[in-house]
């Protein structure tokens, strides 16, 4: 199989064959000392990073179907999350880590914000400046030789230009604070004492953000995750 990194049209076959799959690519960057990049192999150091996650409606229809997601063993969405994304990481010759991986587990969030576009957010996540707080960091893909100019995003996410910051009113127990953060014991009492319940439909603050409307999850998938995060089901 010839070489696919030298091919310059891999950005672009990258890009297709996510979202084929329901995945899609983030951005990307060119690694540097600091980065905590792993080597593809041996002695064999990165030339370039793309960040691979998901947003609701893009992976829901695909994992609801998947074999992962039915088979009621432990961990289903990271079992399809490597299943899909190795498969791909194959196919286009290169080589693949998940944030999931570990400990040590790999610097997923620095690694977007050098790529770009993402700001932190009162929510405990990176938001996106397309998606908002909805997308989820799955994969990183990582090239031994240069794919080309990789167009790296200069925009510091949205949080910072967000003057009402409607996330910090939406939480019923006010489990989020913009000078503390997201308190997590105190949602999870919520969640577990019975008031809760809507919450289990999708966080109301995550759902209070302005941006990323289009790519919330839907009930069923919030359901799954807020199940999750409470240990009610496989996760």
């Amino acid at each position: 199989m010839r070489n696919r990194n030298k091919d310059h049209t891999l950005p672009v076959d990258m890009a297709e064959r996510c979202r084929r799959d329901g995945f899609l690519v983030l951005g990307g960057f060119s690694p540097a000392p600091g980065d905590a990049v792993p080597a593809v192999a041996p002695g064999l150091s990165a030339r370039a990073l793309f960040l691979i996650g998901s947003t609701g409606p893009g992976i829901w229809p695909q994992f609801a179907e998947s074999p992962e997601f039915k088979d009621g063993a432990p961990d289903p969405l990271d079992r399809f999350t490597r299943r899909v994304l190795s498969a791909v990481a194959r196919d286009l010759g290169l080589s693949v880590v998940f944030p999931f991986d570990g400990p040590p587990y790999h610097p997923f969030q620095q690694w977007a914000m050098k790529a770009g576009g993402f700001s932190p957010s009162p929510l405990g996540v990176l938001a996106h400046e397309t998606y908002g707080p909805w997308a989820g960091f799955r994969a990183a893909f990582l090239l031994a030789e240069d794919p080309g100019q990789i167009t790296e995003q200069t925009s510091e996410g949205p949080c910072p230009a967000c003057t009402d910051k409607p996330c910090l009113a939406a939480c019923p127990v006010d489990a989020i604070s913009g000078s503390e953060g997201y308190d997590v014991p105190r949602c999870r009492d919520h969640l577990a004492g019975g008031q809760g319940e809507a919450c289990f439909s999708g966080c109301l603050a995550r759902h209070a953000c302005p941006y990323g409307a289009d790519f919330r999850q839907s009930p069923e998938q919030a359901r799954f995750h807020m199940d999750s995060f409470m240990g009610l089901s496989a996760t």
